[in-house]
């Protein structure tokens, strides 16, 4: 079964960047849409964005479009988000899943952790 692992979230001010990165292990193969969630406190999960594995297509919500950036290492079996110009409202456990073109995501990562300061 693949199992993904989330990293490199922390504290950062409010117009810098961060990106995390999550890495997959297991069958590989079966990656498909793989897609960052976030949460806020007190909130829903929120759709980031996603990209189709071993392409770079990308799709995102409008409130990250042209700050945030997904991509891939196919080698490394890992995907990442690049945050720049954070805001405050950006804080969040940042979550990535896996799933199909139908919008379903079945396999989750257990989050990290994303807070920006004023």
């Amino acid at each position: 079964q693949v199992r993904l692992v989330e990293s490199g979230g922390g504290l950062v001010q409010a117009g810098g960047s961060l990106r995390l990165s999550c890495t997959a292990t297991g069958p590989t193969h079966t990656l498909y849409y793989m897609a960052w969630f976030r949460q806020a406190p007190g909130k829903e999960r929120e759709f980031v964005g996603r990209i189709i594995w071993k392409t770079d297509m990308t799709y995102y919500a409008d409130s990250v479009k042209g700050r945030f950036t997904i991509s891939t290492d196919v080698a490394k079996k890992t995907l990442y988000l690049q945050m720049n110009n954070l805001r405050p409202e950006d804080t969040a456990v940042y979550y990535c899943a896996d799933g199909d073109p139908s919008g379903t995501y079945d396999k989750w990562g257990q989050g990290t952790h994303v807070t920006v300061s004023s």
